[in-house]
């Protein structure tokens, strides 16, 4: 497709007041990443053991920060001092700061977890995990596709046209 005939698409998307542009195309990484993290909330929510729940929950909104940064950032050339993936996700998504400072907070009862200490974490703890990336997954799926489509208003008495 040329660019004129890809520009006159998206003016033509603008043209209309009821129609939203469509988002930027989803690149193939961010999308397995967000399904990784979609399936990994899931097998969070089938574990009985609260430390393998918590981790495996923990490693979902991992997977899905990791998303949002395939998506909105691109590598850079050289080699970089690695950084934690929360401070990277607050630096290119703002808005998912406190997300970011939220995850980054529990990543420590984590790696208890993981290890399999034995009071790393209580059932509540991780139940509650679950819900809230179970909630922070919903908010990336929004970044990344955008909102839902609004549901458009009845006309109450006839139509538009006034038929």
């Amino acid at each position: 497709m040329s660019a004129a005939h890809a520009m006159s698409l998206d003016d033509r998307a603008f043209d209309r007041p009821d129609q939203l542009p469509l988002p930027p195309p989803l690149s193939p990484a961010a999308r397995q990443l967000f399904d990784q993290a979609s399936r990994a909330l899931a097998e969070a929510a089938g574990c009985t053991d609260a430390r393998q729940r918590y981790a495996t929950a923990h490693l979902a909104a991992l997977r899905a920060a990791a998303a949002v940064l395939a998506a909105r950032t691109h590598p850079e050339p050289g080699r970089r001092r690695p950084r934690s993936a929360w401070v990277l996700l607050e630096q290119v998504a703002p808005e998912m700061g406190e997300w970011a400072a939220f995850f980054a907070a529990g990543a420590a009862k984590r790696a208890a977890a993981e290890a399999g200490l034995s009071r790393a974490v209580t059932e509540r703890e991780a139940d509650d995990l679950v819900r809230d990336v179970s909630a922070f997954l919903v908010v990336v799926e929004h970044s990344l596709v955008g909102p839902p489509p609004r549901a458009r208003p009845r006309v109450v008495g006839g139509s538009r046209n006034g038929r």
